[in-house]
Order: C-alpha cells, then structure tokens, then sequence
C-alpha cells in the first residue's frame, strides 16, 4: 500500500512574496478555489499580521474553501499567533504555522539570543498556539544550515509541546539531495513522535541551486510525509518547488510508493491561471507545464512519436491537462512530421510530391524559426485564401481613454456578407464579440498571444489562439501591423478549422 503525501500549498503566501506577482482578495480567492479543484491539503493563505490585506484574504479564503485546511503563517510571537487565529475563524480546518530561526547565524545575529532561549521560545510559541487551534506546524526556519543534532533536539521539543508538522526548511537553497536527505533522515531516526505518528515532517525547498525539486523528492524518500510547494515553482529569489513536479514524480514512479491527491488533469489550467493573475511568464522550458515541455522540433524525435508517443514521452499530456503534444515545424523536421501537419490540415500527400514540397520546405524554415500551418498549405497548393470560408472585409474599432471600445465587423461567408457591432472590455475584446455574433457557435478562447516580428513601432505584430469548439481545439495566426485586425484574423483562421 502506497504511502500518503501530503500537499501543502504556499503560491499565496511564499509565492506571492515574489515583486510585482501581489494579487488582492478576490484573485486569491479565485486561486484558492483552483487550488481546492487541483486536490492540494493545505493552502497557506497568508501571513495576517504582515498587513490588513493579508488578513483579510485569509479571512475571506476561510469562507471560500471547504475541505483544505487552510494555514496562517505567524512568528514566534504571541500577538502574531493572536491575529493568525482571528483571521481563520471562519475556517473549516485550520492550522496555526510558527516558528524561529534555528541556525547558528540566525540565533546570533537576528536574534542575539542563544541555542537554549530559542529552544524554549519554540515551544511555547507551539504551547500558545494550541490554545487555538489543534493543528499546529513549527517551522525551523534555516533548517538547511543548522546543526542535525541542534535541530533534532528543537523538533523534539516541539513534538512534545504539541506540533503535529515540522517543517523543516532549506531556506537559503544551500543543501544538495544527499545533506538534505541525511537531515530529513536524522530527524526521523531521532525524534520518538514522527516514527509513533504523532507528527509529520515537513520539506520546504528553495531553488537556489536549482536542487530544490530534488531536494524534496530526496526528503520524501527520507521519511518527509508533507512538501511545501508553489504553482509554477514561484517565490522568493530563484523560487520554491513546484507543484506539478513532484505530482508528476510521484504519478510517474508509482514504484516509490508515494500517493498524492493530486488531480493532474488540472495541473495545466492551474498554472496557466497563476501565471495570468501573477503577471509571471512561465519559462518554455519549463518541466511538465513549459510551452516546450510537450513540443518536438528535432526530426528524429518527431518520428519517434509519431510511431509511438512514448519512445520520447514519459507521460501522457492529458494526464497534466494538456490536450496534445505540439509537433514544431523547425529546419530539423523530417518528412514524417512535415506530413502529419499537411494531414492535421487536410492534405494528404506521399511520395514525390511530399518530397517536393519537404524540399521547398527546407529551403523555407532556414529562413524562418518556425514554419507555420499557413507556410506549408502555401507550398502544397492549397492557399487558404481560396479555401477558407469565413474571410475578413472590413474592421472598425472605436477606442481610447475614457470611452468605451465598440467594433464594427464585416465578414463574407461562402459569398455572402455580414456585418455586426459590438462593445468590449478593450478594442480586441469588442472585435471578438462582433465577431461571435455574426458566428454563433459555442466558442472558447483557450490562448491569446502577442509577439513582435520585429522592431519599431510600425513593427508587424503576430498573434497566436487557441480556441476551443465542440471538445477540440483549434490553433489560429495573424499577422498585421494592426494588432486588432491580427487577432480577428488568428480566431477567423482558428474558424476555418473546425470539423463540422
């Protein structure tokens, strides 16, 4: 029977400590709900003290979520303990975070104190805490860089005051798999409460070194029953560990025997919302929700997966929510991905023909980073000016400061025209909305991208969609120097290719 790893969350507290990424209430609410969707145990809500905002959202996630646990982050200090337990009284379950710093720097120079006075204030800040809530996690905080004999005597006197999780940071980032393993690992051996199940330790990784992800997967493996983790691997400095890495890990390696209650499914849109919310790009290459983490450019992986997805997939991207690998049309795609893509798009080719048009393609993607769907019907004939039913006549938007924005729209469908208006929330919102009421299906817009072909203000701007339509979905691209009329064209083009 596989072992039970517990999730705790901390994109709203520790995450949201990153510049520029704040969110108010209602957005931390929204990432909340998501975050009880996703399926994680306990969400940090915040750290009430430090500010009214961050009381209030715990307040406010208190009432909004029903099944995690909801966590207020506190100091050793009683006034902070106080004001944590104000904030999550409406809580279905909560949990009282505090702690002190256990490092030789930190009890020298943040604290002028001594290894003894910071054992004691350890525990009756535990002592404190239980006289409001049950649950209460002690963090030691620079965990990392204190003594393994110092530390387990602080955790062993925080077990007997009452603590139910010891978290026990890398703070700094400093450790590598095998120090962090060997603490975790001490800890566990010897303090009596963790092997009696009295209390559950904790990982809390920082990336540092980028070794935070292994880092926890190393103090799993060393008896850690809880990780500390962020959406997107965001936080402090070089961030926290991520989320959906050690989900996948642990769905990946069932032979480790470690069950999360993850729902993967929702890995994806979970990621996607923070990174909106937040303002905070993820990285391309990023592991398990990157852009690339699923795309194939070199052309022998292309045919790999082709043939079988698993020669080069260790996972299933519906698994994380992804509804498919991307092939990438680059100069190192072979013919076998230059064919898939004509076939997505409806052409069938083989033999000389395909290897005139891989020729012209060769030719075409050193010119170009990135051939597009567009590119290739081009080269094999079929121009999609002259296929496409719904085309663009003519686009008007009225926007600015303090006015509305209105769009007036015409399109001409199998030969006959239609004109719409509407108002939107932007320029690019109200020419959607013109556009949806002249194409009445049920559509969702799934991505929206913007990037510069170029430089200048006169520059060609292309826009990339994603738009959903009866369970598929359908990529889209324009290109124009007017970024409005560039984004009509991409969701025209994601239109014209949807299987009726």
């Amino acid at each position: 029977m596989a072992d039970r790893l517990f999730i705790f969350d901390t994109t709203l507290r520790d995450g949201e400590q990153v510049p520029g990424c704040q969110l108010n209430t209602v957005e931390k609410i929204q990432v909340a709900k998501q975050l009880e969707a996703l399926g994680v145990d306990v969400i940090e809500a915040g750290f009430p003290i430090s500010s009214p905002g961050d009381f209030n959202s715990v307040v406010e996630i208190s009432k909004a979520v029903t099944w995690p646990t909801i966590c207020a982050l506190t100091r050793a200090v009683e006034k902070d303990i106080d004001c944590a337990a104000e904030a999550l009284q409406y809580a279905k379950r909560k949990r009282i975070h505090t702690g002190i710093g256990t490092s030789p720097s930190h009890i020298k120079y943040k604290f002028n104190s001594t290894p003894e006075e910071i054992i004691e204030r350890a525990v009756a800040a535990v002592k404190y805490a239980k006289k409001y809530v049950e649950d209460v996690e002690f963090y030691a905080e620079d965990a990392g860089r204190t003594d393994n004999e110092y530390l387990a005597r602080v955790i062993d006197a925080v077990t007997k005051a009452g603590a139910t999780v010891c978290n026990i940071p890398d703070t700094t980032g400093f450790r590598v798999p095998n120090e962090y393993h060997e603490k975790i690992k001490y800890l566990y051996e010897h303090v009596d409460a963790f092997a009696a199940g009295k209390s559950i330790l904790s990982t809390h990784c920082h990336n540092d070194l980028g070794m935070a992800t292994a880092n926890t997967v190393a103090g799993v493996l060393a008896g850690a029953r809880q990780v500390e983790v962020t959406i997107n691997g965001i936080g402090e400095r070089a961030g926290n560990t991520s989320l959906e890495e050690v989900a996948m890990i642990f769905k990946t390696h069932p032979d480790l025997g470690i069950e999360t209650n993850i729902n993967t499914t929702k890995i994806y849109p979970t990621s996607r919302m923070v990174s909106s919310l937040m303002n905070m790009p993820v990285q391309p290459n990023k592991a398990i929700v990157g852009k690339n983490a699923f795309a194939h450019s070199s052309g022998i992986h292309q045919d790999g997966v082709l043939k079988n997805a698993s020669t080069y997939e260790i996972m299933d991207p519906k698994e994380v929510g992804i509804d498919d690998n991307a092939i990438v049309l680059t100069a190192r795609s072979g013919r076998a991905a230059l064919k898939h893509r004509l076939h997505v798009n409806g052409v069938e080719v083989d033999g000389e023909k395909l290897d005139k048009i891989y020729e012209d393609f060769l030719k075409l993607a050193d010119k170009k980073k990135e051939v597009t769907d567009d590119d290739i019907l081009v080269l094999a004939g079929a121009d999609r000016s002259e296929t496409h039913n719904v085309k663009l006549d003519y686009l008007q938007v009225t926007t600015g400061m303090g006015v509305k924005s209105v769009a007036s729209i015409g399109l001409a469908i199998a030969n006959e025209h239609f004109e719409a208006a509407a108002s939107g929330n932007g320029p690019v919102d109200a020419a959607i909305k013109a556009l949806k009421q002249i194409i009445k299906r049920q559509m969702t817009l799934r991505e929206f991208t913007i990037q510069a072909i170029s430089k200048g203000s006169d520059d060609m701007g292309k826009v990339h969609m994603q738009v959903e339509y009866n369970g598929h979905v359908y990529y889209g691209f324009g290109a124009n120097t007017d970024i409005v009329t560039a984004s009509v064209e991409a969701y025209i083009d994601c239109i014209n290719k949807f299987r009726n």
